[in-house]
């Protein structure tokens, strides 16, 4: 009897589908961050809140990725305080990234539209750094601090040293954030960059552009009421000092005119024409000093009313940035 021979197929079908899973580990193990952020953008369900950042932002399908894979949170003060923890006191901060997790304060204050979707987008480049290369942070940070220097704001200059001291080592992180959502016209080559996660990105400019002029019209206008109260300060001071020497001077001249009259001789018309013209110029004096001090009732009234202007406006500053600071909500009550 003739024996079979067996077929090598089963073996090699055995051999291929161990390799393709071995395969398919490997890819996941190489890959994994990118499973974990497929599967969180599966899972997750974002509320409308947090998908109308999306579309205010200008986010591209990538950048819509990243932020969805970070399951992006927009809270209340209680939980976001909970969830982000302030750096130093008296900076507030508006979002964090924090175990690849994004948390964004509520800012309820209409006059700060945008406000918080450029926050998202923020800490989505934030989610985007962490996810890069070291190659590619090296590359992308040379354009960077390229930008830096070629913006050379003083403003930002100030933030980064605020980060240098509550964040170091995380310069380039920052800076990757802070100007892909608040700058424009940053070079071809970091423009191509951003380009792969906001689809427009002069969105997420104008938002913060928008919000942030808020800010800067009240300090312009705080600043150059500051000028004039300083000025009008001088003046009045320059004029009731003024009036004061004017005032003294007038009371001694009068009292020795008057103590002149007993030697006036009546019947001397030369006489009498120069003690009334030493009269005459007194009263003129008295006019001019009852007019200075007009006018220095009415810079007093000026100055009086340009001090509660300068006040309203600290006052809108104040609770500008009180709506920005999570850590001054008020407490519920029970």
């Amino acid at each position: 009897m003739l024996n079979k021979k067996r077929s090598a197929l089963p073996t090699i079908m055995s051999i291929a589908f161990t390799v393709a899973i071995s395969a398919a580990v490997g890819w996941v193990i190489l890959n994994r961050q990118f499973v974990l952020d497929q599967l969180n953008v599966w899972w997750f369900k974002p509320g409308s809140d947090v998908t109308n950042v999306i579309t205010r932002a200008g986010m591209s399908d990538q950048g819509k990725f990243f932020y969805f894979a970070s399951e992006p949170a927009i809270e209340t003060a209680p939980q976001f305080n909970n969830d982000c923890q302030q750096q130093e006191t008296g900076n507030a901060i508006l979002g964090c990234y924090s175990g690849k997790r994004i948390y964004v304060y509520a800012v309820t204050n209409t006059q700060l539209d945008g406000i918080e979707e450029v926050t998202a987008a923020h800490e989505t480049l934030h989610a985007i750094w962490d996810r890069m290369s070291d190659s590619d942070r090296a590359s992308v940070g040379a354009l960077l601090e390229a930008a830096f220097t070629k913006i050379n704001d003083p403003t930002l200059n100030d933030r980064m040293a605020y980060y240098n001291r509550t964040e170091p080592g995380e310069r380039l992180n920052e800076l990757h954030s802070i100007l892909g959502t608040e700058y424009a016209n940053l070079g071809p080559a970091l423009e191509a960059h951003y380009a792969k996660y906001f689809s427009d990105r002069s969105k997420v400019v104008a938002l913060h552009t928008s919000y942030e002029s808020v800010f800067d019209n009240l300090k312009k206008q705080s600043d150059a009421l500051a000028a004039e109260l300083d000025a009008l300060k001088g003046t009045i001071n320059a004029n009731t000092k003024e009036y004061n020497a004017e005032a003294v001077s007038i009371n001694n001249d009068a009292i020795a005119l008057k103590a002149s009259a007993d030697s006036v001789d009546r019947t001397s018309a030369s006489q009498v024409n120069a003690y009334n013209a030493k009269r005459q110029a007194l009263l003129d004096r008295l006019n001019a000093l009852d007019a200075l001090r007009a006018e220095i009732n009415s810079e007093t009234d000026e100055y009086n009313a340009k001090v509660t202007e300068y006040n309203n406006i600290v006052t809108s500053t104040n609770n500008l940035n009180n709506s920005i600071n999570s850590t001054l909500a008020p407490t519920p009550s029970v």
